[in-house]
């Protein structure tokens, strides 16, 4: 027998005595009424070998169990940290002593009772005079993480790298804080937070290749979301003027650091703006949440320093094409030249597209808007009011990632009939095309809303993912989303999904 399957037996056996002696193992409350970080935070004046008149009643998982003479420590931990708890001859009666000698290991959740006192050592603890086991762990808690495979373990048991590791627990306490100052930021100017359906009879507001499902009762092929930016629109038309909302978007492709199949979005919009107030509203926000997040514009990000002061520079994307790929997007002849070099093919917007990401992107480390796109990439955004050609548009991008999306929205029903149809027709040719999805690709409910009347209208969507993973300094997407996508693990020489 090893070792790990030795540990489970001989809890097993204890759960079998506690039950024998008529103690459930695995009680249905406990009146818990402190925290490890309120007892830190009332007694860190208290002098060493001192004890307070005060009774703590605390609980939470025993994370380590040593003896030392008739002495026993341990280290508790709940969700606000942790605390030492002391079990002390004569001080701790013979009862809880022995209880928690015979019956109570690491891993356990136990609520104990008892004052606080400060050691010789000068630590604060919780001297224990009562001890009742309140869930009993079965399998040990793992001793070390480490290497690769254990980074992957951890993703995949996310509960137990939440204890084992407080680092972790803190980047998703800033992720919670992060969307609670986007929404008060929001609510402060007048914006309404909705839902939006997540299960659609068609799919839009994005390029993406959608998750296919069924409504059985109707038989009706459905849509996972790739995008909220139809339905928000459609509020704007109802007279919602500034709306916003923090949804999951799942989109069917790939993933590495910074793409997860399944991810979390916030997009907002607003009646009577234009991307240029957009832009600036974005600024704003993404200060703000740098300052309140690490307490100043300069963040650090793996080794390198972003500054989130506003404003931020701006590129045309003509010209930052130019700049970096020393190319122009109006010859086409040199841009299938630099498609063949780099490997690409497909529409002239494909590869624009790609030179972009392959020659640009990787350059634009501070935060950077590329602004004023060819009018074929983007079907739902209004034409540049001096160039026809082209539609105004934003992308901010913040370490060589995108970060926002924005646009002067596109409120001309008719315009937008058309460039929806020239869109289908642009897929068509596309090497990337799939007839299953064709008929989708045009929204006449949508258009037909738009006919009713759309107000002028600037609208951003921006990854909460990648937002946090820059703010919490962590170096990938999947260390800012708790349950992340992960791909078939072997066990037992079969593969498991485990997420």
């Amino acid at each position: 027998m090893g070792r790990e399957e030795q540990i489970i037996s001989e809890r097993l056996r204890k759960i079998k005595e506690l039950r024998e002696q008529g103690i459930n193992p695995y009680p249905h409350k406990f009146e818990k009424k402190d925290s490890a970080k309120e007892l830190h935070e009332k007694y860190s004046k208290l002098k060493k070998d001192k004890t307070a008149d005060y009774k703590a009643k605390i609980a939470g998982r025993l994370l380590t169990k040593r003896e030392l003479g008739k002495i026993s420590f341990g280290s508790l931990q709940d969700q606000s940290g942790r605390i030492q708890i002391v079990l002390q001859e004569p001080k701790t009666p013979l009862k809880s002593r022995q209880f928690f000698k015979k019956y109570v290991d690491s891993g356990d959740f136990i609520g104990i009772e008892g004052p606080i006192t400060k050691t010789a050592r000068g630590e604060l603890s919780v001297l224990v005079k009562k001890i009742e086991i309140l869930s009993k762990s079965i399998l040990p808690l793992p001793e070390k993480w480490h290497g690769l495979q254990d980074k992957e373990e951890r993703y995949r048991r996310r509960y137990i790298d939440l204890v084992m590791s407080p680092e972790v627990k803190n980047v998703f306490e800033k992720r919670t804080q992060i969307t609670d100052i986007i929404r008060d930021f929001l609510k402060e100017r007048d914006f309404l937070e909705v839902e939006t359906p997540l299960l659609q009879p068609l799919y839009g507001g994005a390029e993406a290749k959608p998750f296919i499902t069924k409504l059985n009762a109707l038989d009706m092929k459905l849509y996972l979301s790739i995008s909220p930016e139809i339905y928000l629109k459609k509020l704007l038309i109802g007279g919602i003027d500034r709306v916003f909302t923090i949804c999951k978007n799942f989109r069917n492709e790939g993933i590495d650091k910074w793409h997860n199949p399944e991810f979390t979005m916030m997009e907002i919009y607003a009646s009577y703006w234009d991307y240029n107030d957009i832009r600036k509203m974005t600024e704003k926000l993404l200060e703000t949440l740098a300052v309140k997040i690490t307490g100043k514009t300069k963040i650090n990000y793996q080794g390198r320093t972003i500054d989130f002061k506003a404003p931020f520079k701006f590129l045309r994307m003509d010209e930052a094409i130019k700049k970096y790929a020393n190319l122009d997007i109006c010859d086409k002849s040199s841009l299938q030249k630099e498609a063949k070099k780099i490997g690409i093919s497909g529409t002239d917007e494909e590869i624009i597209k790609a030179i972009f990401d392959e020659k640009v992107q990787p350059h634009l480390i501070q935060p950077t808007f590329i602004i004023d796109y060819p009018k074929a990439f983007c079907p739902l955004t209004k034409e540049h009011r001096k160039n026809p050609e082209e539609v105004e548009r934003f992308e901010l991008f913040v370490n060589g990632v995108e970060l926002a999306n924005a646009y002067s929205e596109l409120n001309d029903p008719l315009e937008q009939e058309r460039r929806l149809q020239e869109q289908v027709e642009a897929r068509k040719k596309s090497d990337k095309f799939e007839a299953h999805l064709e008929a989708n690709l045009v929204d006449t409910e949508f258009v037909e809303a738009m006919k009713h009347g759309m107000p002028p209208a600037g609208g951003v969507g921006i990854g909460i993912d990648r937002l946090t993973l820059l703010l919490t300094d962590s170096p990938s997407i999947r260390d800012v989303i708790l349950f992340p996508f992960m791909r078939p693990a072997e066990k037992g020489g079969k593969k498991q999904w485990l997420i």
